[in-house]
């Protein structure tokens, strides 16, 4: 079984392998980046598909289907299990959405290994071989550190995939495979931001309160992804359905304590007992008010970021971050009135996704070098940065 899954990865990354193979892409290796990042997005958004459709034990062993490598080869006991539980977890439809989504995994898995792998054949290469076929590059860019952090970060989020179906989808776990997918998806799109060759030459300056705001939207945004992993995995979406208040009230009945317990069985107290509807309160309730926050401190962010020099081109990700940000307020709104449909929940774990790539690439354009700045002291707008031009 395990020599037929590892046929099946290689086989899903040969498809993505294949394409970077024949572009006509001179830095192959950034497409190969760029690829897997895009990937790793749509493996988050299939993952929240597949929590969001119960099918996290359509296959309730790991890492085969009922000790088989796919579920033609396991249709009878997928089948019988079924005939024992009618509409239970186990369906031949939630064994498919379950397996593609591992399948799509060890994918990624290939494609790490490939980045790693390269990047060390490029970092060992002579300064001379690389610069003549990757000219606008500094080999500094194959640094090979960050895509063996990659492999070890992705063989950990193997270990929790594993261990949110054998644990039976504790809410603990599930949250954190679903933060480390965020935390994957984030250390890609660095990667693809450090592989990119540089616009302008390189000066270093001051990010000065706009590298600060940015670094703050990103610790804020990594609670919020964590709180609505918590939301998400305790079924806690539905708690209040009214906005702003909850339940006809501001502050509605909670119980922090169940609610935030961590160590626990899904739907239950750490006592055994069923999780009281004011703890999944407590939950929701947290979840929207640390929006508000979030939305504030990042908007900032935008702000401050669409009002920088034209040349440190952050504006269009900025535009691109108030976009999102707007979307997710549309989408989670949405789920609150319209009894949290599939669709708008998916669309607001992808927002999510989204946030978190282009955060990523707010925060790399901020701490690396840049040509100009602003001088907090002027009102006359920017300032070169000591030793521009």
């Amino acid at each position: 079984m395990l020599i037929k899954l590892a046929v099946t990865g290689l086989l899903v990354a040969l498809l993505p392998l294949s394409m970077v193979w024949v572009s006509r892409d001179a830095d192959k290796y950034r497409k190969l980046v760029l690829v897997t990042a895009f990937l790793t997005f749509d493996l988050i958004v299939f993952g929240a598909f597949t929590r969001l459709t119960d099918s996290g034990l359509g296959c309730p062993d790991w890492p085969g289907c009922f000790a088989e490598a796919n579920p033609f080869l396991a249709h009878s006991a997928i089948r019988s299990a079924e005939s024992l539980l009618p509409g239970g977890p186990v369906t031949v439809l939630k064994a498919w959405i379950e397996m593609i989504h591992r399948y799509v995994a060890m994918a990624i898995g290939v494609l790490i290994i490939a980045i790693m792998a390269q990047s060390w054949r490029n970092w060992r290469r002579p300064q001379r071989q690389l610069q003549r076929q990757l000219q606008p590059l500094r080999q500094a860019a194959f640094a090979p550190a960050l895509p063996t952090v990659l492999f070890l970060f992705v063989c950990l989020q193997g270990a929790f995939g594993a261990w949110t179906v054998t644990e039976k989808l504790q809410p603990a776990i599930v949250s954190i495979h679903l933060l480390l997918g965020m935390g994957l998806l984030a250390l890609l799109t660095w990667l693809a931001c450090q592989t990119a060759p540089p616009a302008v030459p390189a000066v270093h300056g001051a990010a000065g309160p706009l590298r600060a705001l940015a670094l703050a939207s990103a610790v804020l945004l990594l609670v919020q992804i964590g709180l609505g992993a918590w939301v998400s995995t305790n079924y806690a979406a539905l708690a209040c359905q009214q906005y702003p208040l909850c339940n006809g009230v501001l502050l509605p009945e909670m119980d922090f304590r169940h609610g935030f317990t961590v160590t626990r069985e899904l739907g239950k107290t750490a006592q055994g007992q069923y999780v009281p509807f004011a703890a999944l309160v407590a939950i929701h309730w947290v979840h929207r008010n640390v929006a508000i926050v979030l939305s504030v401190v990042l908007g900032w962010a935008a702000l401050a970021a669409l009002r920088a020099p034209p040349e440190a081109a952050l504006a269009p990700t900025a535009r691109r971050i108030l976009f999102v940000l707007g979307l997710q307020w549309l989408t989670g709104l949405a789920s609150i009135f319209f009894d949290w449909p599939l669709a708008v929940a998916v669309a607001h774990n992808a927002g999510a996704a989204a946030l978190t790539f282009l955060l990523t690439m707010l925060n790399y354009k901020t701490a690396a070098a840049t040509t100009v700045f602003f001088d907090p002291r002027s009102r006359r707008g920017p300032a070169l940065a000591e030793g521009g031009r």
